[in-house]
C-alpha cells in the first residue's frame, strides 16, 4: 500500500488512512503464510540478492498481469521490524500533526463510531506495527519488505504492493488521490480503486496458470482467501467501525474492480485512472460507476458567529455512503442500516468543539433519493439518536421534526422532503436558524410546561426549553 496513508481521519482520511495497516494483516491470514498462534524459530533471513531476485520476478509477473510496463528501475530494499516501525511512525507525525489526529478522533467519537476518549494514537501504532510485511513509499519510489519473512511468504506482498509500484510510474498514485481533495469521500472512493485494484492483481498472481482471472469471473468472496480477519490481536479489541473501515477499501475496492474494467479486463485500467469513482456509493454499487450516477453537492451555512469566540471548527467535511453506513450500523441492525444508507445522495457535516468544556457540537444534513426515503430515515435516525443519547429528557415529537434535551446540550432532527437536518450539543434557537437557511420549513413550537424557562445553551444563542435538571447543566 502506498506509505502515503498512515493516519487515522474520519472524513477521508479519518477513513482511508487506517487502511494503511491492512495489507499486513491481510498478508498474515494467507495459506502460504505460518498462523501466528503457531511458534517456531524465526526463518533465516533472505540475503539481499535473493530478495532483489524474488521481487524482479514478482515484478515482471504483475506487469503481465496488468499491463503496466515498468518505466524505470525500481529500488527495493529490506528492512528491519524496527526500521519499518520507525519508518510508519515517522509518517504518521508528518501527516498529520497532534492537533489534527485530536480533530479526527473527535470527528469519529460525535458520531458515536468511537468510544469517548478513545485514544486513538496509542492504537493505530499498536495495529499498524502488529504484523507488518511491507509497504510502497511513492515519495522515494522505493519497495520496503520486511526481512524476518520467508522468502516464499514475501512474494504475495510483493505482488500487491509491486502492482503499486507499477501503477505509482504511469498514474502518480500520490497526485491522483489527492485531486480528490477537499471530498474526503471522493478521496476514500479513490483510495479503494488504488488498494482494490491491487489486490484484484495480488489474486490474479495467485491464480495464474489456471487461465482464470478476477475481472471475468462473475463474482468472487475475498474473504475465502483471508478467513477471519477479525481474529488477529489488535483488531479482536478494535471498534467494529476500525475492522470496517480496515476492510472496505481491499474487499469493496476489489469488488469494484472487476466490475469497473469489464468488459475489457486489465487493459481497461487506464480508463478507471482516468475517470475515478466519484463516491464510495459508486465504489458499493458499481452500476452507479458505470451510469455515471453522482451525489447531490450539499451545503450548511456558516454558525461561527452565532456560537462566539469560545467555539472552534474541528471538521467540516461529508460521509458519503459508506460512513452513513457505519454510523447507523452503531445503533441499528445491518439489514436496517442498509438500505437507510442506500438511499444517500449526498451529506455535509460539521463538528465544533468549546475551548472551555470540551463539549462537541456536531451539525448534519443528509439529501436522500426520495420523500419515502426521507421518513424512513427520519423514523429510524430518531430511535438512532435515543440510543446514542441514553440520558435524553423533554422529548418532543411532532411529524418530520424530533427533539430533546441532553447533558450536553439539545439534540434536534427536521427532515422535509427529500433533506434531513441534526443538530446535537446545539440549542433550539441555533437549530431554527440553520433550519431557515437551509430551507426545510417550519418547525413545531414545544408547548410550555411550568417551571420551564428559556436559558442560553451554546454561546450566546437562547436555548430551546427543557427540564429544569438539564437547563442547569447548560447554563
Amino acid at each position: 500500500m502506498p506509505i502515503n496513508q498512515p493516519a487515522i481521519r474520519w472524513s477521508c482520511s479519518l477513513l482511508k488512512r487506517l487502511g494503511f495497516a491492512f495489507l499486513f494483516l491481510l498478508a498474515s491470514q494467507l495459506p502460504a503464510q505460518q498462523s501466528p498462534a503457531t511458534k517456531t524459530a524465526p526463518p533465516p533471513a533472505s540475503s539481499q540478492a535473493e530478495f532483489v531476485q524474488a521481487a524482479d520476478e514478482v515484478l515482471h509477473d504483475m506487469s503481465e498481469i496488468t499491463g503496466l510496463s515498468l518505466a524505470y528501475p525500481l529500488k527495493k530494499t529490506l528492512r528491519s521490524r524496527d526500521e519499518i516501525r520507525a519508518y510508519v511512525i515517522r509518517q504518521m507525525d508528518e501527516d498529520k500533526d497532534a492537533g489534527q489526529r485530536y480533530a479526527d478522533a473527535k470527528s469519529a467519537e460525535a458520531f458515536g463510531l468511537l468510544p469517548k476518549n478513545f485514544d486513538l494514537d496509542s492504537f493505530m501504532v499498536e495495529l499498524l506495527t502488529e504484523q507488518i510485511a511491507g509497504l510502497y513509499d511513492p515519495k522515494a519510489h522505493e519497495f520496503y519488505i520486511a526481512n524476518w519473512i520467508p522468502l516464499n511468504d514475501q512474494r504475495m506482498v510483493m505482488a500487491h504492493e509491486l502492482t503499486h509500484a507499477l501503477q505509482d510510474q504511469h498514474f502518480k498514485i500520490e497526485t491522483w488521490l489527492k485531486a480528490a481533495r477537499p471530498n474526503d469521500d471522493a478521496e476514500l472512493a479513490r483510495e479503494a480503486f488504488l488498494e482494490g485494484s491491487a489486490t484484484a492483481a495480488m489474486v490474479d498472481y495467485l491464480l495464474q496458470g489456471t487461465g482464470k482471472s478476477v475481472t471475468e469471473m462473475p463474482e468472487f468472496d475475498p474473504s475465502i482467501l483471508t478467513g477471519d480477519l477479525g481474529s488477529t490481536p489488535s483488531l479482536t479489541k478494535a471498534p467494529p467501525f476500525i475492522k470496517d473501515t480496515l476492510v472496505f477499501p481491499y474487499f469493496s475496492g476489489m469488488t469494484f474492480t472487476a466490475a469497473a474494467l469489464k468488459p475489457g479486463g486489465w487493459s481497461s485500467l487506464g480508463k478507471v485512472f482516468s475517470n475515478p469513482p466519484a463516491s464510495t456509493q459508486q465504489i458499493m454499487h458499481p452500476h452507479l460507476y458505470k451510469s455515471g450516477h453522482v451525489p447531490q453537492r450539499v451545503t450548511l451555512p456558516s454558525i461561527e458567529k452565532q456560537l462566539g469566540k469560545d467555539w472552534r471548527k474541528l471538521d467540516d467535511n461529508l460521509l458519503g455512503e459508506f460512513g452513513w453506513l457505519e454510523v447507523l450500523k452503531q445503533f441499528l441492525d445491518e439489514a436496517r442500516a442498509k438500505p437507510l444508507a442506500a438511499a444517500w445522495e449526498g451529506d455535509r457535516y460539521q463538528l465544533f468543539e468549546n475551548q472551555s468544556s470540551k463539549r462537541l457540537l456536531l451539525v448534519t444534513r443528509l439529501h436522500v433519493a426520495s420523500a419515502e426515503q426521507a421518513a424512513k430515515f427520519f423514523g429510524q435516525y430518531s430511535e438512532l439518536l435515543e440510543k446514542k443519547h441514553p440520558q435524553a429528557g423533554n422529548l418532543f415529537r411532532r411529524p418530520g421534526f424530533f427533539s430533546f434535551d441532553t447533558l450536553d446540550g439539545g439534540v434536534f432532527l427536521h427532515c422535509g422532503e427529500l433533506d434531513c437536518l441534526v443538530l446535537e450539543g446545539g440549542d433550539r434557537a441555533l437549530f431554527v436558524e440553520i433550519n431557515k437557511q437551509v430551507g426545510l420549513g417550519a418547525i413545531p413550537e414545544p408547548e410550555q410546561k411550568p417551571g420551564v424557562t428559556i436559558t442560553h445553551g451554546v454561546g450566546n444563542v437562547p436555548a430551546a426549553a427543557g427540564t429544569s435538571a438539564v437547563r442547569k447543566s447548560l447554563d
